[in-house]
């Protein structure tokens, strides 16, 4: 399995989704955001289970889509002497 770290910036995003859709449900934005998370969390397991993205072309950029939404995510393996990997 390999860890799935979220960018502050993509972080932020998320939060202010989550703010919007707060705005008509606070349940939709929790149950919102919870999914989210939860879609990306197979990423640990599966990590090349999105789709290369298109218009970058490139095996470790890939994306997953949830709803309207495309989330964006590299896979970064580290050295094999620390035997850890990063997504």
């Amino acid at each position: 399995m390999i860890k799935v770290l979220w960018t502050k910036p993509a972080f932020q995003d998320l939060q202010s989704i989550k703010n919007y859709i707060a705005r008509d449900s606070v349940y939709y934005s929790e149950k919102f955001a919870s999914d989210v998370i939860m879609a990306t969390k197979r990423l640990s397991r599966y990590p090349k289970s999105g789709r290369i993205v298109p218009e970058i072309g490139e095996e470790n950029t890939r994306e997953i889509i949830y709803g309207p939404y495309r989330i964006m995510y590299q896979i970064h393996r580290s050295s094999p002497a620390s035997g850890q990997k990063t997504a």
